[in-house]
């Protein structure tokens, strides 16, 4: 008799609301050069395929880059930059075209590619590239001339958008051509920054070397506002930690207009990671960074100015005996587990997690959130913020007691465990009467 594989049931019921939110919505997928150079590339353009498959609308921008670099090199012609722009002069320009046409034609083929027990089996996609960049040149800057570089004049959305719709993948390159006919060398990153903000993308992806942006600890920062984005680059130099290319700044730097410009998210993940594409989009904790909109509303640490709201959240629960009570006193104590929600001045949600650092396991307790955004996904960023916290102090599991919230946490990869499976301290301390129902969470 086969074996039943329920980690495969159990993960494809976790990605399937992710399909569904993803369909239909535009995605501006960046290919630096660097990922173009990577051997795990043919694998990125499989997942890619992937999610043609599933109904996202792709417009992917690649980038040449190193490969003139390298052609130009072999000729034993000179680079030439000015503020990190390539200066390209005739000779530069035809080895631009040159790379450019040679990659348009590899990232068609391997798109194409739907030999069976492949990927993209039975695939059948329609790559598209054209004339949808309008460009001009960018003149002349401190007395130097950039010649044959240009920036983007005037994009064609309605024809893209025309392209999406039967279902293309639009695939567009660094060259462009302005109104006199003539050829111009782009910035990849630039061009895809503004068609994810003229084509009102749901996502923008860039790719580099490392899991996203790191932190002094070597972890991946999993969410960042563009603010914090600016302190980032601001501060490379100074941070060990950060060794993004010129690329990769570009991208980051792009993420920051776009997000500004209504973009709800700009993801970097890893081009070494196998599938960290498809991690990012379809699991709730992704694997890369994030960058988000900066907004009214916040989530943080909790502080004693906080306890007021973290009350009035929660009050109306412990009438109705779903939470146990808390003082005024005991929030008092215990301020430093709390993480809270702010929109202005007022308090819409809070979690709070009790470590038990001698079992490596925390409880989760009081996830509240305002009956006025319930609606929204902020028990989830409650949840998120929770786990990242617990992973940052090497917990391996958390737990929570409940006794009306069982679905939505099993929802969530919770699973069901008996009392044995709590630390003892907090086994003695169990409530009978109250009959909580335990889940777990491995992280």
């Amino acid at each position: 008799m086969n074996k039943r594989n329920t980690e495969l049931i159990t993960g494809f019921r976790q990605i399937v609301p992710y399909i569904n939110f993803h369909r239909g919505k535009i995605f501006v997928i960046m290919l630096s050069s660097e990922v173009i150079k990577n051997e795990n590339f043919s694998e990125i353009v499989s997942d890619i395929g992937l999610l043609h498959s599933l109904g996202i609308s792709l417009v992917l921008v690649y980038g040449v880059s190193l490969q003139i670099d390298n052609f130009l090199s072999k000729l034993k012609i000179k680079k030439n930059y000015h503020k990190n722009i390539r200066i390209t002069d005739f000779k530069s320009l035809s080895c631009v075209k040159r790379e450019s046409g040679r990659l348009q034609l590899e990232i068609t083929a391997l798109l194409s590619m739907s030999l069976s027990d492949t990927p993209l089996e039975g695939a059948n996609i329609n790559v598209v590239s054209g004339n949808f960049i309008i460009a001009q040149p960018l003149g002349i800057e401190d007395g130097v001339d950039y010649l044959h570089s240009g920036r983007i004049r005037k994009i064609n959305k309605e024809s893209i958008l025309k392209q999406l719709e039967i279902g293309s993948i639009v695939l567009i390159g660094p060259v462009a051509v302005s109104v006199t006919g003539e050829s111009f060398n782009l910035i990849s990153e630039e061009i895809a920054t503004e068609l994810s903000i003229q084509l009102k993308a749901e996502k923008l992806i860039g790719f580099c070397e490392k899991q996203g942006v790191m932190n002094k600890d070597e972890k991946v920062i999993s969410e960042l506002f563009p603010n914090e984005v600016e302190k980032i680059i601001k501060n490379k130099n100074k941070n060990k930690n950060i060794v993004f290319s010129s690329s990769v700044i570009r991208f980051l730097k792009g993420s920051i207009e776009a997000c500004k410009n209504k973009v709800p998210r700009s993801h970097l993940i890893s081009y070494l990671k196998h599938g960290s594409l498809l991690q990012e989009l379809f699991s709730r904790n992704g694997i890369g960074s994030q960058i988000v909109a900066e907004s009214t509303e916040n989530i943080r640490k909790a502080v004693i100015s906080d306890i007021g709201g973290i009350l009035d959240l929660i009050k109306p629960l412990e009438k109705k005996r779903i939470l146990v009570r808390r003082s005024r006193e005991q929030l008092e104590f215990e301020i430093d587990k709390f993480t809270v929600i702010k929109q202005d001045n007022l308090t819409i949600g809070c979690a709070a997690l009790y470590p038990f650092i001698k079992e490596n396991i925390g409880e989760m307790a009081c996830l509240v959130v305002h009956p006025d955004y319930r609606s929204s996904f902020r028990g989830e960023t409650l949840l998120k913020s929770i786990i990242s916290e617990a992973r940052n102090i090497n917990l391996k599991k958390i737990f929570v007691l409940t006794v009306q919230s069982v679905h939505w946490f099993q929802e969530r990869g919770f699973f069901l465990v008996n009392i044995d499976s709590l630390p003892e301290s907090k086994k003695k301390m169990y409530n009978y009467q109250r009959n909580s129902k335990v889940l777990m969470y491995k992280l």
